[in-house]
């Protein structure tokens, strides 16, 4: 018999799931007070500013929640209404939405560009900050309307970048601004 009759000792499925890549995923969780699934988590908990509850949703290797909210009294009008499939579902939906537009306005913090015309044509000018913990900084860099890149120089991560910075920069021939 040859060596490929076997079944191969290591399950390739296995070492695709997620604790296999060292990744911790609870088990689905199912309960009125806490919902586990999707790499979500969903928490009713008392809410602190007020007489009643909110749900803190939570994403999976996060320590705090993307998302906390009012959550509806129950019948008894002392205890929570009890989470389900649907409520879940629109939780996640909603606590991913939060997320993607806080990422989107991160990178619009760290990255900007500005187009500026010259007697050459037109000139992309692009700042990214790379806000590193201990020594932050910018690359500011030009490149021409084929994506030829014409310049780039590390600078301050405070620098102001607008139509009339970039222009001195081109103007000066790309030297580094102060």
């Amino acid at each position: 018999m040859t060596d490929h009759a076997f079944p191969s000792p290591v399950d390739p499925a296995a070492t695709d799931s997620p604790n296999a890549r060292g990744i911790r995923r609870d088990p689905k969780t199912q309960d009125p007070r806490l919902w586990r699934d999707d790499g979500w988590t969903a928490k009713v908990i008392e809410n602190e500013d007020d007489e009643g509850w909110a749900v803190a949703m939570i994403k999976d290797g996060e320590a705090e929640p993307a998302l906390v909210g009012p959550w509806t009294m129950g019948r008894d009008k002392k205890n929570p209404k009890p989470l389900d499939a649907n409520a879940f579902g629109t939780l996640v939906k909603t606590a991913s939405e939060v997320l993607r537009r806080h990422e989107q306005q991160l990178h619009a913090m760290l990255h900007k560009s500005v187009n500026v015309i010259t007697t050459a044509g037109a000139i992309e000018v692009v700042l990214d900050i790379i806000p590193d913990e201990d020594d932050p900084y910018a690359i500011l860099s030009a490149r021409d309307n084929d994506g030829d890149q014409l310049a780039e120089v590390r600078i301050a991560p405070d620098f102001k970048l607008d139509r009339n910075s970039a222009a001195a920069w081109i103007d000066s021939g790309y030297k580094k601004p102060r």
